[in-house]
């Protein structure tokens, strides 16, 4: 495990090998950080260089689309988490300014309670995205495994937790620094922590992510990481870990370039049941939260940011 900044850069390469005890101490590894800062940087994850691009290049398609044509397909009209959110439809810091960003989400979905995704009209954009979609979410399970090990679980505990997920991958574009300058209180991203359990996040190597460690005022600069995933734990996992694990607050700075990032946000089965697990809990101490369906604890979390 190397260290860059405070936010420890890890190769989970051993996770997808046959070597219990490597998987376990890259687990160990991972478990530290999800104990301290909360966020940490893979490398070894399996994905080419060469795919990641290609979603950048799908992104920067998107987001070049007329605006009408965006708009045709925002999250407003369409619901499910799906589409596109626009510039100041989001306040991530509920008690801010609405951020300068847009957006497009695409969601995991059977087609029937989760309803398909919505596409642009770019050639080959779908196949694109959607084979991004199953390699990120692969290195997700991948980590899902180091989590299981780390906590004292069967390595496979959270398999049936997370093969039918609430994961969003979330392109997000912000147009740099104004000619005019920023409004008071604008930013990139308002201050907020991630609602589910991990997320992963590709960025373009341009300055702006933040990570105020808890406990702390200071806010510690993200470094790019070029064919690395910066990932963080969210307040799910927070609350299933009984707050062993830390979900972190970060923000984006208004950036002083356009930038991009791609996000992908690895979020429980609906049905799954977010209960304290019992490593996590002290003997002779009760757990810090009641159980709850991931389904109602999400929305919850999103009713706020979208003023649901």
């Amino acid at each position: 495990m190397n260290s860059t900044s405070s936010v420890p850069l890890i190769d989970i390469a051993a996770l997808m090998s046959g070597d219990l005890e490597a998987r376990r101490k890259v687990a160990s590894e991972i478990g530290a950080a999800c104990r301290g800062i909360g966020f940490f940087a893979v490398t070894g994850h399996g994905i080419a260089v060469a795919q990641i691009t290609a979603m950048f290049a799908a992104a920067h398609a998107f987001f070049a689309l007329p605006l009408a044509d965006k708009r045709a397909l925002a999250m407003k009209l369409h619901g499910h988490n799906r589409g596109y959110a626009g510039y100041g439809d989001e306040a991530l810091d509920e008690h801010a300014a609405p951020d300068l960003k847009e957006a497009y989400n695409l969601i995991w979905t059977d087609g029937q309670q989760r309803p398909p995704n919505l596409w642009p009209s770019l050639p080959g954009w779908r196949d694109m995205a959607e084979a991004y979609f199953d390699a990120v979410l692969a290195v997700g399970h991948h980590l899902h495994r180091a989590f299981a090990l780390d906590l004292a679980l069967p390595e496979q505990h959270f398999a049936d937790k997370i093969d039918q997920p609430m994961a969003t991958l979330r392109m997000l574009h912000y147009p740099g620094q104004r000619p005019d300058g920023m409004a008071d209180g604008e930013v990139g991203a308002g201050a907020h922590t991630d609602y589910g359990n991990l997320t992963l996040l590709a960025t373009d190597g341009v300055a702006g992510l933040q990570v105020q460690p808890r406990g702390s005022r200071e806010w510690i600069d993200v470094p790019a990481l070029p064919g690395a995933f910066v990932c963080n734990i969210g307040d799910c996992l927070m609350r299933w870990s009984n707050d062993v694990y830390l979900s972190t607050p970060h923000r984006v700075l208004p950036p002083p370039a356009e930038r991009y990032s791609i996000a992908f946000f690895l979020d429980p089965n609906p049905q799954a049941l977010v209960s304290a697990i019992p490593s996590c809990v002290p003997a002779g101490s009760a757990a810090k939260y009641p159980p709850i369906l991931a389904y109602d604890y999400l929305q919850s979390r999103f009713a706020a940011t979208y003023g649901g």
